[in-house]
């Protein structure tokens, strides 16, 4: 009896459990059992492996041969584990040897002929190696993950001739540089600027401050009045990401199956998803958990344009992954957890008509329902609420002064966020609780003013720690040590919905 053991990788969202294949060979009718919860891809595997070891040239044992993937309450799915399943055979019937196998993991597609095959997914594998310090192999075509996260002990197979030689010491595999040089913290340069949108200083502002403290945005105007472009100009007056938050990214998307290019690698993510999309691609799921936008937007951006046109039900949804930065999706095959830390930028019209003040075509009571689209406690998570107003005539054609460019934003933005990490280690809209009462810099009699300001208003106990976070933020802007009445007093400002929907209740 001869039995082998290969370590490989699972899926399992964001996470890559270890996963050890064990190949046992007895005697007995010949026989090919894989145990271990695979499911339909992996059983598949049987023939593929046969094949596979027949065609590069290898002995397939004429034996009962059983494989056990280990852990066996962790459902496995995928092609990945062909390659460790056919090293453990070749290991388990002596055709190469079993110390080579020793702290290294193997995964990969077999083709037919024994060619290596790209696998979907492998950069949280990649990542779950290096942390362990781990030599792994992985087919040529995955080379692009492994230099987004540039560990050296990554060995490119593009067959099991050439793999196997290479375990016998007889030739070597391609391998990864060990620097990456291409990684560059410059902010990447974008097509969009803020100066090419006419007007809306106001807007400009809100959208300054949003950026500098990672604050939620909600836009409110009729169509045409710029909301679009001003949520597109957003990405240019961003930082550049970290490079372990852009792991984070990279990894989020290369389980759903996207690609992240080189060049884009420190750019933060854009994900503008249409008003028709569902709770599932909105948040993720499936029968194999997939994220979906708001995890894909993950230290990035999330913008609903028309979000009032998005089911209620669907938009209730974001609640709680915008409170824990996560969202947890339970199925049956598995329970997992995709990061979700987003900065959601809405528009939307002020009445179903497009303006509330044109020709009278809609109700107060139609305007009512319309806004009721948005529930109060979705409203409730958003920092910052301004109108973005038609403008008036002449501003069109006449000659404006030159507005400030997105890189001269940019820069106080940069700063603004600097100071905040620097004083508290997270950005203003993060802040705790306890942070928040430490870090602002309030005196009494201003705190007394903001609650009978949020009294007045009919504004929440989340209102009031809102208002306080966007104060902050506009004094760092300002480089200011504390925040004073007249930050409050701005960040008060910025509450349109709350005026609007004031109005709309005195008019009914």
């Amino acid at each position: 009896m001869a039995i082998a053991c290969v370590n490989t990788r699972a899926s399992c969202g964001v996470e890559a459990p270890e996963v050890t294949v064990e190949v046992h060979l007895s005697n007995g009718l010949p026989a090919f059992n894989l145990v271990g919860l695979p499911e339909a891809s992996v059983k598949e595997a049987r023939e593929r492996v046969r094949s596979a070891l027949i065609n590069a040239g290898f002995e397939f044992p004429m034996r009962r041969i059983t494989v056990n993937l280990a852990p066996a309450d962790l459902p496995k799915q995928g092609g990945r584990y062909d390659l460790p399943i056919a090293i453990g055979i070749l290991a388990a019937s002596e055709q190469i040897p079993a110390n080579s196998l020793k702290n290294t993991e193997f995964v990969g597609e077999l083709a037919l002929s024994g060619q290596i095959r790209y696998c979907q997914g492998l950069l949280p594998a990649i990542i779950a190696a290096k942390r362990q310090d781990n030599t792994l192999i992985l087919p040529l075509e995955n080379r692009h993950d492994a230099e987004l996260v540039g560990y050296h002990r990554v060995f490119f197979g593009s067959h099991l001739q050439s793999l196997a030689a290479f375990l016998l010491g007889q030739a070597p595999l391609p391998e990864l540089d060990s620097h990456l040089e291409w990684v560059s913290e410059a902010a990447p340069e974008s097509e969009h600027c803020l100066s090419d949108v006419i007007g809306q200083y106001q807007a400009k502002q809100a959208l300054e401050i949003a950026a500098a403290g990672n604050h939620n945005l909600l836009m409110l105007g009729p169509p045409g009045t710029g909301k679009t472009m001003l949520a597109s100009r957003m990405m240019a007056l961003l930082p550049t990401l970290s490079y372990e938050e852009a792991l984070e990214v990279a990894a989020i998307h290369s389980v759903a199956g996207l690609d992240i290019k080189p060049q884009h690698f420190l750019k933060r993510p854009f994900r503008a998803p249409h008003h028709t999309s569902s709770s599932i691609s909105l948040v993720g799921g499936g029968s194999i958990p997939k994220p979906g936008e708001i995890s894909l937007a993950h230290r990035g951006v999330l913008f609903l344009d028309e979000v009032a046109e998005f089911p209620r039900k669907v938009l209730d949804c974001l609640r709680e992954p915008m409170e824990t930065g996560e969202v947890v999706i339970s199925r049956a095959a598995a329970k997992l957890t995709f990061l979700s830390r987003f900065q959601l930028i809405a528009a939307m019209n002020p009445s179903p008509s497009g303006d509330i003040d044109t020709h009278n075509r809609a109700t107060p009571d139609q305007v009512q329902r319309y806004l009721a689209r948005l529930s109060g406690p979705f409203l409730d998570r958003f920092d910052l609420t301004i109108e973005v107003p038609k403008l008036p005539p002449g501003t069109l054609t006449q000659a404006s002064a030159p507005s400030e460019t997105s890189q001269e934003v940019a820069k106080r933005v940069k700063r603004a966020r600097d100071i905040q990490l620097a004083r508290a280690g997270v950005l203003n809209s993060e802040l705790s609780g306890k942070q928040l009462k430490r870090f602002s810099g309030l005196s009494e009699a201003d705190l007394i003013f903001l609650e009978q300001s949020v009294v007045k208003l009919g504004l929440s106990v989340r209102s009031f720690h809102r208002i306080q976070r966007v104060a902050r933020t506009i004094a760092d802007l300002e480089q200011a040590p504390n925040t004073e009445r007249r930050h409050l007093a701005q960040a008060l400002g910025y509450r349109a919905m709350d005026r609007l929907l004031a109005r709309l209740s005195q008019q009914y």
